[in-house]
């Protein structure tokens, strides 16, 4: 019997009052509503293309991609934030605790490149009000 190779966790996010624990296989995550996002959340109050969950400095970070109803990082509006392990991220109204391994992350941060973000983010350049 061949033994199967698991896909490296980076992270889980339990949602809070139950529901089954999204894992984090990458190290960017897009998540929304549309089918094509990486984590995809069927709920009204959440955008089509919600937020994105990357890591950077070997921690999770979340960064608001303009949504309807908004990002929340332990209670309080973001547009980006660091995400402590323990931490609660709120999309919309849904509430998940995200744990995480910080030095998992820190090995894993280094294999990511430089085109993993659009030059004009990189450059500062991109907001929501273009």
């Amino acid at each position: 019997m061949e033994s199967e190779e698991k896909p490296e966790i980076y992270g889980e996010l339990k949602p809070i009052g139950g529901g089954d624990t999204i894992p984090l296989f990458k190290t960017k995550l897009i998540i929304g509503r549309r089918e094509s996002c990486d984590i995809v959340l069927r709920f009204p109050n959440v955008s089509g293309v919600h937020c994105e969950l990357f890591v950077s400095d070997g921690k999770w970070i979340v960064k608001d991609a303009c949504s309807s109803n908004g990002t929340k990082v332990d209670g309080i509006q973001v547009e980006e934030s660091t995400i402590r392990s323990g931490g609660v991220l709120s999309i919309a109204k849904h509430k998940y605790e995200i744990s995480y391994n910080l030095s998992k992350l820190q090995i894993s941060d280094q294999q990511i490149d430089i085109f993993s973000k659009s030059l004009l983010s990189s450059a500062g350049l991109e907001n929501c009000s273009s």
